[in-house]
């Protein structure tokens, strides 16, 4: 695990770049504080920060082949290692160390750039041919890991984060649209990034540069294979989840340091931690909570339980409000760019709280997306039932009624989950999940963002969803909205959130989940298993849930989220008022400054 960066040139390096690469892994020392490593020829420059996982002693990089002619810096884990390295010692390659990045570049020279198929992880990799001439950027199949990029006719400049394409002199000008589309999703979709002439490599797609010019190209996609003629029991159906998820989790656990798991009492992180009991019966498990003062968004309760039951040892912490003005400054160091999730305050802090006892840990996102979880899944479902009660009743009585509803400060209450789905109700189901998920709705936005902002827009800001749609083979209505869900919040809120957060901390997250030959099998579960009437995960539940406690089961989906409505109410008062000052707002013209304080009061 670490962070990666540098340059690759069309017409000859500069001999002074080096300083600057240099520069540009010092920009993510945080990612990888044990080693940093270099190499520079004529044409690219690489180099790379190292958290030291797997191979403590030999396992630096930049790595080559035999020959030094294929040189690799790369970000993650490969699981499937010892099947890999096996194959290819076999075929007669000879390798100097135990580390998986070693895999790659004999992989590249089996396979070519079609090694990347045989890969099972989470990784962003930069890969150098000298014989050939070819720079390869690829990244992993779901985007466990980031991978930016910048070109500016010379250059090819990338990073694990944009903190280091910046220090190449990237242009630093704000893209409209991409801000645009953070106040309609909460975050920034891939491709884009705040930054106009900053993209991000999208996951499962391999970007090759060579003589024959520059190709970037998929190499896998989420797939919805349910077949009508499936015949297989519930019975069958879950067991057979089971072992592919506890396979997972087995993968998961090599590791040459101390690993844990983030729990949180939810289906998914005690999922994990039940399987990992299992795997590693004759160790111990280390579990990190987090709660809050709040009762109605603490979940510590169910988080000992499940440490109880399988007999951790577990280390919580209770986050309190007036931690978040002084965490607001330091997280925005490590985002690089706008993200609303308000949980990557507390994600930052169970990453710092794990970091003293582990270096890696396992986490369970990735359940919801991929077996129904969200209540947002539920709406789906309530809104085709809704839309048929006449037009007149609904915009007549109905939402007039919730609109005057008055805020509660509960988590999820009623009140905020009426408010969300009339909101979305009127647009097609696509959009409307959108929403019910994003931040501001179309007809808020426009009154958000000010006349000249508006006026610059040329993107529908939902146009995100139609370029993954286009791509999407899900027959199942469901399917669709779990696809997005897929492609957008997970990938580019979720695990960004998880990513930065936890690396800012030097600590490394892996998700069993999101194995892509688990993602493959969950992918051909029919939707009706997933989402059965109203109840969430079932054939999950079905899976797993003779192992757990038998509360974890019937408590209700929550989420990891923070009272941020109660904090601002309190002791943020001031400080949010400071932030969003009218002079402010004024200043970069973005926001409509009036609106955003009747939004605060």
């Amino acid at each position: 695990m670490c962070g990666i960066c540098g340059i690759y040139y069309a017409s000859g390096r500069d001999p002074s770049d080096e300083i600057l690469v240099r520069s540009m892994c010092d920009a993510i020392v945080h990612r990888g504080p044990d080693d940093d490593g270099y190499y520079f020829d004529d044409a690219v420059a690489l180099g790379m920060r190292r958290l030291s996982i797997i191979d403590l002693t030999t396992g630096r990089q930049p790595i080559s082949n035999e020959d030094k002619t294929v040189w690799t810096v790369y970000n993650g884990e490969i699981y499937n290692v010892p099947a890999l390295k096996a194959e290819l010692e076999a075929r007669g390659h000879r390798f100097a160390t135990k580390t998986d990045t070693e895999v790659i570049v004999h992989l590249y020279e089996e396979h070519g750039a079609d090694f990347v198929h045989k890969l099972n992880g989470m990784f962003a990799i930069a890969l150098w041919d000298t014989k050939a001439r070819t720079f390869i950027l690829t990244r992993d199949r779901i985007g466990v890991k980031p991978l930016h990029y910048w070109e500016d006719g010379e250059r090819l400049v990338f990073g694990s984060e944009i903190k280091s394409i910046l220090r190449a002199g990237c242009p630093r000008e704000i893209d409209p649209e991409a801000l645009s589309q953070y106040v309609t999703f909460e975050y920034i979709p891939a491709p884009r990034t705040i930054f106009k002439s900053i993209r991000k490599l999208l996951p499962g797609q391999i970007m090759i540069v060579g003589p024959k010019g520059r190709e970037v190209r998929p190499y896998w996609d989420v797939r919805y294979r349910v077949s009508p003629d499936d015949r297989r029991s519930e019975e069958t159906i879950a067991a057979e989840l089971r072992a592919r998820l506890k396979e997972s989790v087995r993968m998961r656990l090599i590791s040459d340091v101390p690993l844990g798991v983030f729990l949180s009492g939810g289906m998914d992180s005690s999922a994990v931690t039940a399987l990992m009991a299992e795997v590693a019966a004759a160790s111990e498990i280390k579990t990190f909570s987090i709660g809050f003062k709040e009762k109605s968004f603490d979940e510590l309760g169910y988080a000992r339980e499940v440490a109880r039951h399988f007999h951790t040892k577990h280390t919580e912490f209770v986050v309190e409000s007036g931690m978040v003005k002084e965490l607001v400054p330091v997280l925005m160091k490590y985002l690089d760019e706008p993200l609303a999730d308000a949980s990557i305050i507390p994600t930052y802090i169970i990453s710092k709280l794990a970091r003293q006892y582990v270096t890696v840990a396992l986490a369970g996102d990735g359940g919801d997306e991929l077996f129904g979880g969200y209540d947002t899944y539920k709406a789906f479902k309530w809104a085709r039932f809704y839309r048929k009660v006449p037009k007149l009743v609904r915009n007549g009585l109905v939402k007039p009624f919730i609109r005057r509803l008055p805020a509660s400060a509960k988590r999820l209450s009623f009140e905020f989950k009426a408010k969300k789905f009339i909101s979305g109700i009127d647009y097609p189901p696509e959009i409307a999940n959108t929403i019910w998920w994003g931040a501001y709705p179309p007809d808020e936005k426009a009154r958000l963002l000010s006349s000249d902002f508006r006026a610059a827009l040329r993107e529908d800001p939902f146009a995100p969803i139609a370029f993954h749609l286009a791509n999407d083979d899900a027959a199942d209505p469901l399917d669709r909205i779990c696809y997005l869900d897929l492609k957008l919040y997970l990938q580019d809120d979720l695990l960004v959130k998880v990513d930065r957060m936890s690396m800012a901390n030097s600590l490394e997250i892996r998700v069993p989940f999101l194995d892509y030959t688990f993602i493959d099998f969950a992918t051909a579960v029919p939707s009706r298993l997933k989402l059965k009437g109203m109840e969430t995960k079932y054939i999950l539940k079905k899976a797993v849930g003779p192992s757990l406690p038998p509360a974890i089961l019937k408590r209700p989906k929550i989420g990891f989220d923070i009272p941020l409505g109660a904090w601002i109410r309190g002791e943020l008062r001031e400080f949010v008022r400071d932030v969003l000052a009218p002079d402010r707002l004024r200043a970069h013209g973005c926001f409509d400054a009036d609106y955003v304080q009747r939004i605060l009061k």
